[in-house]
Parts: C-alpha cells; structure tokens; sequence
C-alpha cells in the first residue's frame, strides 16, 4: 500500500480485548462496523461478545488468532476479538486539505508515541474545536482502548486526520499554504504574543527527542511558553492545551 493510497484505519477506530469490544457494542452513540473474533474462541465470553453484537445488528467475522493478532495490531492484549468503530469525523489529510472547507487550525503530532498523551492531547484538541489533528500511522501511538481510554471516549469522535508519515503531513500543509510553527522552550516568540495568520499549522514533537529533523526542516517558525520556578518544559499533552485554548482565546476576541 502506497502512502497515498487510504487505509481502513483512516475510517475506524479499532478497538480489540473482550472488555473494550463489549464496551463499544453497549454504547448506542457508536456505530460498530463489524466485530472479528478469532476462530478458536469459544465458551461464555465469546458467546456474549456474539450476543451483544446480534443484539446491535452487528456482523461478526470468524478469522485465525493470527489474523487478528495482526489487524489489532497488538498481539499480546488482543483477547482474540477486535470491533472496527466507525470514527465519523476521521478522513485523510489529503481529504481535508482539498476539501471546500479546509480547517483553520491543525495540530500536527510528530514522534507522540505514549498512547495517554495522544488521547489527552484529542480530548483536549477537540474541546477547543481545532480543526484537525493529523495522527500519522507512522511513528506515533496507534488510536488503540489505551488511547480511547485517554481520551475518555472522544477518540472516536475527534477531528483526526490521517496520513502516513508526519514528514509526508508537514509537505502537504506546506504546499496547501500552512506555515508550521513548533514549540521550543528557547523560542523568543511565546505562545500568547505570537502572530500567525488565519490558518496555520502547529506540530507537537515528541515527549523525548522533539520536532524531527524531517519535519524541523519545513517549520517555519517557533514559539514558547514562559516557564517559571525552574521547570524548563511541559508534557506534550500539557503544552497541546496551553496552545489550544490561547487559540480559543484569541477567537472569543475576535468575535467581541
């Protein structure tokens, strides 16, 4: 599959374990695609996985352990059973840069790869009401129950953007006219008195080596946020928000 061709993760939310797949089947503000359950499981468990899922309408796909091993993409937490969710708000970046509509401001995750971070980092993002938050499928934490967990839920709803690498990402919001600012505790411009226009991009680096040099190359500028009290640095999750609601701050002072 080539990098610009979509992939069924740019459609669902995969979630697998018999706890979060019973989870998604009871939760009527979720459509589940299908369910696949590994042909050797049998007993009580899977007969009430079958059950929730008839009961939801809800196809269930008999496939090898390995099988679902690998569309779960995680072999030892799998519990032979995995559901696809449908993520409504989930499209390609490519999508959404050539959209008639394409979002104002977007979050760009380069390196995030602690599956509590990205899901704060979405629950924060989408109570702001950013526009998208590109998750590559490349070197950052799978949309997998520990990052729905995270994010307590609003995964599944959240504005992301898939692509595959975070370099492809930062090419295309280039080219589609979005500077890319990062952050950097060393940065003059801070977070509340930088300027940027209309629609910009920001990339959000990892929690230990920072912007990537593929993606570092294409920033375009850098902001801050003031420290005090000796702490050099924010948690990823943490700064994301700082940045998120100085953004839905300076839109309620536009609109006064």
């Amino acid at each position: 599959m080539s990098s610009q061709e979509p992939s069924p993760k740019d459609r669902f939310v995969t979630v697998y374990g018999r706890k979060p797949v019973l989870e998604a089947l009871a939760d009527r503000g979720l459509s589940v695609d299908k369910v696949v359950l590994a042909d050797n499981a049998r007993g009580l468990a899977a007969r009430e996985i079958i059950d929730a899922a008839r009961a939801r309408g809800v196809e269930v796909r008999r496939a090898t352990p390995q099988r679902v091993k690998v569309l779960a993409g995680n072999g030892k937490q799998d519990q032979g059973v995995l559901a696809d969710v449908v993520a409504p708000r989930m499209r390609t970046l490519a999508d959404a840069l050539s959209g008639p509509k394409p979002p104002r401001s977007v979050l760009l995750l380069d390196g995030v790869t602690t599956p509590a971070n990205v899901g704060m980092i979405l629950r924060t993002a989408t109570a702001a009401g950013i526009g998208g938050i590109v998750v590559p499928r490349r070197g950052v934490a799978s949309i997998d129950p520990m990052v729905v967990k995270a994010s307590a839920g609003v995964a599944f709803t959240a504005p992301v953007l898939r692509c595959h690498t975070a370099e492809e990402a930062a090419a295309a919001l280039r080219e589609a006219g979005y500077p890319l600012l990062a952050m950097d505790a060393g940065a003059r411009s801070t977070v509340f008195d930088a300027q940027w226009p209309g629609r910009v991009a920001f990339v959000l680096g990892s929690e230990t080596a920072g912007v990537g040099e593929g993606v570092r190359s294409q920033v375009s500028g850098w902001v801050s946020i003031p420290m005090a009290g000796g702490v050099e640095s924010l948690n990823v999750a943490s700064a994301a928000a700082v940045l998120c609601f100085e953004l839905v701050r300076r839109s309620a002072a536009k609109d006064r």
